[in-house]
Formats: C-alpha cells, sequence, structure tokens
C-alpha cells in the first residue's frame, strides 16, 4: 500500500478497487475500512485449513496467497492463486460453516481481513449498505457456480470416451 496517508484512508483507496465494495460509496467505504485489519504474514503461513470454522473474510493487498484442498493420496490440489485486490473466505461471512478448503501465504503478504462478527454488526447498523455488498458477493458466487458446474460437465463428458 501506498505511503503518505493514514491506515485508514489508504484502507478506504484499496477497498474502492475490490468487488464487492467498488461500487460503495465514500461514506460505506469508510464504514468497511473502520472493521477491518490489516495482517502481514510471511510465505507457507496455513491461514487456516479445509473443515476450520470460518470467521474471517481475506483481501490481498499485496503478495499471493494459495487456496487448494488436500486430495487422499495424491497431496495438495491447487483451486487458485490469488493476487492483489482478490478476496477468499467469502462464505464466512454468510453462512457458519466450516472452511471448504486450505488457504497458505504463498509469497509474504498483506491481507486486509474482516471478521464475521463486526461485519454482521455493520450490516445489521446499515441495511443498505447490507444490500448492496451481499448483492455483489450473490453475483460472484453465482459466477463460481456456473465456472464450476461447466468444469463438472466437461469432466463428464471427458470420462464417459
Amino acid at each position: 500500500m501506498s505511503t503518505g496517508m493514514d491506515e485508514q484512508s489508504l484502507k478506504v483507496e484499496f477497498l474502492s478497487r475490490v468487488a464487492p465494495f467498488s461500487q460503495l460509496s465514500r461514506d460505506k467505504l469508510e464504514s468497511v475500512a473502520s472493521i477491518s485489519r490489516l495482517e502481514k504474514h510471511r510465505g507457507g503461513v496455513k491461514l487456516f485449513a479445509e473443515g476450520d470454522p470460518g470467521d474471517k473474510f481475506y483481501i490481498v493487498v499485496e503478495g499471493k496467497v494459495r487456496v487448494g484442498r488436500q486430495i487422499v493420496g495424491m497431496g495438495e490440489e491447487a483451486l487458485a492463486i490469488l493476487e492483489a485486490g482478490q478476496y477468499f473466505g467469502e462464505l464466512a461471512l454468510i453462512d457458519e460453516g466450516p472452511r471448504s478448503a486450505d488457504a497458505i501465504v504463498h509469497e509474504s503478504c498483506v491481507l486486509l481481513t474482516v471478521m464475521r462478527a463486526d461485519f454482521e454488526e455493520l450490516l445489521m447498523l446499515n441495511q443498505q449498505l447490507a444490500y448492496e455488498i451481499l448483492w455483489e458477493f450473490c453475483r460472484v458466487l453465482a459466477s463460481r457456480l456456473r465456472n464450476m458446474n461447466d468444469k463438472l460437465t466437461f469432466l463428464a463428458v471427458t470420462t464417459k470416451f
């Protein structure tokens, strides 16, 4: 993150460039930034494991994070390498289910994080903000579901031959 601004202003500026926050007004961005925290991690650190309780959402500010799953007898299957501006762990903000994959710091990184409890409290206080953010999450999740359906269809077709 650039220097010359206070941390709150830096977080607001960063959030303004990241979906699902990019369409929010300045005051709404400030509300989200106020409940977020910056975390620094070195490469190789496991942020969470599949099955862990989900209580935090992450946005990559700098560096890279690898999201993957352990496949019995095969090792890790990397699902994505996430870079600056990409986010993960949003399901933890929506439901109380366990993590669906592992997240490991691929390269030293800075992450912007939001705890579920803080997020829920913010959304209860501002229903318009809740609508805008959750609608964007729905769009992203729908896109991911469509991509997964395409991959499953491809696998089903190719394994028949």
